[in-house]
């Protein structure tokens, strides 16, 4: 490490970036794990406002998440469930199927802190089970939020295996 690392962020200092800004999508995130140069650890600071969500129903299927709730109110939908939840509580969102989707929604009257942990996979597959999308990703391009390969798409537009390959029968 040179001498220049700072191994300490402190929360209430840390410059938050606007995202998924449409709708009652919107949140403010810090992204923690990248700013004290974690490499296998993910960790975003985020603040969504009351009636408000950082991002839609979702599951990972290669990232476990935890979730810690700072302060705040709001309901956890988490499996076809949902849970109210408050500052102090810590939530888990294992990777896994549909069974397993979650989303963080602030049902309170101030904004909604918490910290977001995850186990930062190379790639990763993220079903939305609302809307019927999903998403391929790799991991961002090292220094950059540019990542290797993304895509989001649906099912059923999903081509066969060798679509568009020379399978050599042709003359």
């Amino acid at each position: 490490m040179t001498g220049s690392y700072n191994p300490v962020l402190r929360l209430p200092e840390a410059e938050l970036e606007r995202n998924a800004d449409q709708g009652w999508f919107e949140s403010f995130d810090a992204y923690v794990g990248d700013i004290l140069q974690l490499t296998r650890l993910g960790c975003a600071y985020t603040e969504v406002a009351p009636g408000k969500t950082a991002c839609p129903y979702h599951v990972h299927h290669a990232e476990d998440e935890m979730l810690v709730i700072l302060s705040g109110e709001g309901d956890y939908r988490f499996g076809g469930e949902i849970y109210k939840v408050k500052g102090g509580d810590v939530l888990g969102a294992p990777m896994g199927d549909a069974s397993y989707a979650h989303q963080l929604i602030n049902t309170g009257t101030e904004t909604l802190k918490y910290l977001v942990i995850s186990s930062k996979a190379d790639v990763d597959v993220c079903e939305y089970p609302d809307s019927g999308k999903f998403q391929v990703m790799s991991r961002p391009v090292e220094g950059t939020k540019r990542r290797r390969f993304r895509y989001i798409g649906r099912e059923e537009t999903s081509l066969e295996y060798l679509d568009g390959e020379n399978i050599g029968d042709e003359k």
